[in-house]
């Protein structure tokens, strides 16, 4: 299976997707921040001293899947037509799940998008909870499922 992303020669390349059809096409990502128990307590009771974490990071993981072409050099620009980051706070496993959503109609996909979101979310709770917890840990980033395109659907099968 050849790379998309290589010219004939092996060089990086942008793909080109003007031939392909305009399609609804969907992805959901997930990524989960380790903490101590105290810093998910302190997350649920809105109290920690740079404000709502998770109203933070939600809107930077809106964002980022938004600059997803700025980031990630051979991404195409995309016109999303819809943006979710939803968090589940996890006391028993001390941590923060976070799962992402992204939507367009389109010639490819938003896969990137939605790990560029549920990652910059995270690494946006890393950064209101390090003054009272340095140890946090990002794990389990991941695509979980995508729709449309040539490929068609792709749901992940490991939890």
């Amino acid at each position: 299976m050849a790379l998309t992303h290589c010219d004939s020669s092996g060089a990086a390349s942008m793909v080109d997707v003007s031939d392909k059809p305009v399609t609804t096409r969907q992805a959901r990502a997930q990524a989960r921040v380790k903490m101590a128990p105290a810093t998910l307590q302190a997350i649920a009771d809105n109290g920690l001293k740079k404000g709502d974490v998770l109203a933070t990071a939600r809107i930077a993981g809106i964002q980022a899947a938004k600059k997803c072409s700025d980031l990630i050099p051979l991404c195409h620009p995309l016109a999303l037509s819809k943006v979710a980051v939803n968090f589940t706070l996890e006391p028993d496993s001390n941590e923060l799940y976070i799962e992402t959503y992204c939507k367009l109609a389109g010639q490819t996909g938003v896969e990137m998008e939605a790990l560029t979101a549920a990652s910059v979310a995270a690494l946006t709770v890393i950064d209101m909870c390090k003054a009272v917890d340095m140890a946090m840990v990002v794990e389990d980033l991941c695509l979980l499922e995508k729709s449309g395109g040539r490929r068609g659907h792709y749901q992940r099968s490991d939890p």
